[in-house]
């Protein structure tokens, strides 16, 4: 079997790095991203969580300025900085309270955010678009204590 001469393979491992490269670090930045919008998603639907254990210790229709406050900042007061990037009181829907008529007796408070988008950090890596992701609705229901 012939060898191939030295001069010919030189310099070749750094041409394979410098072709595979962008592609490792655009895989690298996208899953990282996703995990970023998971790790976003799972603190509002937590806050949300929050919100309709709070209102379900409540009488109802009351306290819905707090409750969005709850989601939004974590705390019902309303101040400090948001939980999530681009998180807003508009976001938080209007709780709904349902009474069931059925027997045992089923009263539930749902709380939801709608229209929630998570903005990535870096908006495009060499060509390839990493958009903002819209979640659709993210909420929670919890049983009312009677």
């Amino acid at each position: 079997m012939r060898q191939i001469p030295v001069c010919y393979v030189r310099g070749s491992a750094a041409l394979e790095l410098a072709l595979l490269l962008p592609v490792l670090l655009t895989l690298c930045l996208v899953v990282s991203e996703l995990g970023r919008a998971l790790y976003e998603y799972k603190t509002v639907l937590k806050a949300v969580g929050h919100g309709a254990r709070y209102l379900a210790t409540q009488a109802p229709n009351t306290q819905i300025l707090e409750t969005k406050n709850l989601v939004v900042y974590g705390n019902t007061e309303g101040t400090g900085a948001t939980l999530a990037a681009g998180l807003s009181l508009g976001l938080v829907e209007t709780p709904t309270w349902t009474a069931d008529a059925s027997d045992p007796k089923l009263n539930l408070v749902t709380v939801s955010v709608r229209g929630y988008a998570f903005k990535p950090l870096f908006s495009s890596v060499f060509g390839v678009s990493l958009g903002g992701i819209v979640f659709n609705e993210i909420r929670a229901s919890m049983r009312v204590a009677s």
